[in-house]
Order: C-alpha cells, then sequence, then structure tokens
C-alpha cells in the first residue's frame, strides 16, 4: 500500500445506547453524527470512503469489542486513508487510555485520528508496565479479530464463485479448466477413474488394494505418476 492520503478519510460513529425513537432524537443519534461528519468532509474538501458504525458500546469498551472501529481500521488500509475521523472526541471514547489505544492503531495504519468539531480525545500513554501490556494486547486482538473476519470474507467469495462453477485455486480431479479460462469442467478421463474407484470402494476393497489396481491398469495421475493412497482417499472423500 502507498502513502496514506489525508483527502481520504474513514468515519466513526459510536452509540452507546441501543436505537430507539428516543435515541435518535438525541444529538449522540447517528444520524446527528453523520450530518456533522458530512459537514466537515465538505468543508475541509475530504473524501469519506467508508462509514462504520457501533451500536450499543459504550466510551470505555476496548478496540477488539468494537467490531465497526476494528473494520474502520481495515478500511484505511483498504483505502488509503489518511484520517478516522468522528463527530466528537466522546465517539471515540471517554477513557484516557482507550482514547491512546484508538491512536495508536490508527497511526499503525498510517493514519491519524481527528473529529468535526474539533475536539481532542483525553489521550495518555500507559503509565506502567501492565498498562503498555495492556495496549500491545489490545492491539494484537485487534489484529486478530481483523484476520478472522477477513478470512471469513474471502472464504465466503470463494464459496460464492465455486457456486457459480467458477475455478477457485487447484482444479479438482474430475474436473479441468473450461475454454473461457474461469469456469470448470468436467474431464472424461478423470470421471471414468473416479467411478472405477468408487466401484472398487463398494466392492470392499481398501484404499491400498485401490491404488495397486490402478497401477496394474496402469493408470496415472495428472503428472505421469500411479495415484497415490492419499489422492484416493481424496477422491472418495470428494464424491462420496
Amino acid at each position: 500500500m502507498g502513502a496514506a492520503n489525508t483527502r481520504r478519510a474513514v468515519a466513526y460513529i459510536r452509540m452507546a445506547e441501543a436505537t430507539s425513537d428516543l435515541a435518535e432524537r438525541s444529538v449522540h443519534a447517528p444520524s446527528a453524527q453523520r450530518r456533522a461528519i458530512e459537514t466537515w468532509a465538505e468543508r475541509e474538501h475530504v473524501d469519506i470512503k467508508s462509514w462504520q458504525v457501533d451500536i450499543g458500546v459504550d466510551g470505555a469498551t476496548p478496540i477488539a469489542e468494537r467490531p465497526a472501529l476494528v473494520a474502520a481500521y481495515q478500511a484505511i488500509r483498504v483505502y488509503g486513508a489518511g484520517m478516522l475521523v468522528a463527530a466528537n472526541a466522546d465517539r471515540f471514547g471517554q477513557d484516557e487510555l482507550v482514547c491512546w489505544l484508538i491512536e495508536r492503531a490508527a497511526l499503525v495504519e498510517g493514519a491519524t485520528i481527528c473529529t468535526a468539531d474539533g475536539s481532542r480525545t483525553p489521550t495518555r500513554e500507559p503509565a506502567s508496565a501492565t498498562d503498555a501490556a495492556y495496549s500491545r494486547g489490545a492491539i494484537d486482538l485487534a489484529r486478530a479479530y481483523q484476520r478472522v473476519t477477513v478470512g471469513a470474507r474471502v472464504r465466503a467469495v470463494l464459496a460464492s464463485k465455486k457456486a457459480r462453477g467458477e475455478r477457485v485455486g487447484n482444479v479438482p480431479y474430475g474436473y479441468r479448466v473450461a475454454s473461457d479460462g474461469v469456469h470448470t469442467e468436467p474431464d472424461e478421463a478423470e470421471q471414468g477413474v473416479i467411478g472405477v474407484v468408487r466401484r472398487l470402494s463398494s466392492e470392499g476393497l481398501s484404499q491400498r488394494a485401490i491404488v495397486r489396481q490402478l497401477a496394474e491398469r496402469g493408470v496415472v495421475g495428472r503428472t505421469g505418476a500411479p495415484l497415490r493412497q492419499t489422492q484416493i482417499a481424496n477422491i472418495l472423500r470428494s464424491t462420496g
């Protein structure tokens, strides 16, 4: 990723109360926070690349327990944003150490925190070794949460591609890349081998016995070598 762009920002909105008619009429309502940030962005000529909203999260909640804040750090990296902005300092938090951690985590991603109303967070550096250890642990937890969420999104994308019949990673045995270079289609020769493997297994042959049978018939894999037991196991597991 290149240098952070100070004309790009990720917006963070936090509300301690769960949404309700009363909460929506509050000056801290998500809609009010958004208007404040939009006004600031227009005045400062800043492009808001992503909006992240934590609801039911109080100001003392650590980073790792704020899903939207963790997602905001990811968005900073994705968009190369140079700022993490909130409507006011209280939206980041009231606890000095938590605010310091939020600011440090933003700096790790190459961004600074700022507020639409110009207020400053009550940040302080850790006063003890215990506080310092807590800060490192909180940032590590935030990164771990990020890895989990990113992994889940990647798996969802791959599952979607697979459902559409598009190639995902190595082409599974029994298939080949179609002429469009994107989708897969059945490979008749390998499908024939799969049929033989399943038939021999249904007759009670062990996987080792199946390997011997295929070798005696001259059946080889894609590399030209006889199929191994692990390949037979994979075939039976994927087609079983």
